[in-house]
């Protein structure tokens, strides 16, 4: 099934066109990672994808609703507020600087918005977090705040919030690129366990072993464009473009 499609997607800032015609599905269970150069547009896409950017023309679709759809004069036609707010709790963003509300303890940034969005009881909404807090190894973490946590340990934070909404999809937007090297390991751990569940992800990385190994699906973006896209060992061990080649030549793989 179908879980994300994004038809020919076109954002600019001012006179600068971000992403230039940008189309790609995602489908149940699947891990795209999303590689590329700074400034390819790799986070306005996910940015548009979650609605934090609005588009300028294209349609997005998540499981078969549309979002956004093309209006008859080619822009971009968003849904209705009541729709929108339904189709967002299909995904969930985890950033790459946590976005934890720093008053806030551990187990509430996780618990937070099933409480005060989702209407949820305390009581479930604390067994779901103290449940995904274990998942995380942070059981010992419920009443720290997160000044209190290594950069490693809030990513964690981040990550429960995020799948406490139970999404279908789940984005990560450069999820390593705040941490330390040695942090580096435990989130890609983490993810690569929610791989292992087939948990629907979109993923933005600068760590290509790890896509090659975690992803089943890579895009390589450049110039707001996709330069070249397919299975990691195809993109990532034997690019065919000289952009993608160029691109990939800086890292170990």
């Amino acid at each position: 099934m179908k879980y994300l499609e994004i038809r020919n997607l076109r954002k600019s800032f001012g006179n600068l066109t971000v992403i230039k015609d940008i189309s790609l599905t995602v489908e149940e269970g699947q891990v795209v990672a999303i590689i590329g150069p700074s400034g390819s547009g790799k986070s306005t896409l996910l940015r548009c994808a979650t609605m934090l950017e609005t588009m300028d023309a294209g349609e997005l679709i998540y499981l078969g609703e549309y979002a956004v759809r093309t209006g008859p004069d080619g822009k971009a036609v968003y849904a209705s507020p009541k729709d929108l707010k339904r189709i967002q709790r299909y995904y969930s963003l985890v950033f790459q600087d946590f976005n934890l509300f720093p008053h806030f303890s551990v187990i509430k940034n996780v618990t937070d918005a099933l409480i005060t969005i989702q209407k949820m009881s305390k009581e479930e909404a604390l067994a779901i977090g103290r449940d995904l807090l274990r998942k995380m190894s942070l059981s010992d973490k419920e009443n720290a705040y997160p000044y209190q946590l290594s950069g490693g340990q809030q990513q964690r934070v981040s990550i429960a919030r995020a799948l406490a909404l139970s999404p279908k999809v789940l984005f990560f937007d450069e999820p390593t690129s705040a941490l330390d090297p040695e942090l580096t390991g435990e989130i890609l751990k983490v993810i690569r366990d929610l791989a292992a569940e087939r948990m629907t992800m979109v993923i933005v990385t600068h760590e290509m072993s790890f896509a090659r190994d975690v992803a089943d699906h890579v895009i390589f973006m450049d110039g707001g464009v996709i330069v070249e896209e397919g299975p990691p060992e195809a993109v990532i061990n034997n690019p065919q473009n000289e952009r993608t080649q160029a691109f990939l030549s800086r890292f170990e793989r």
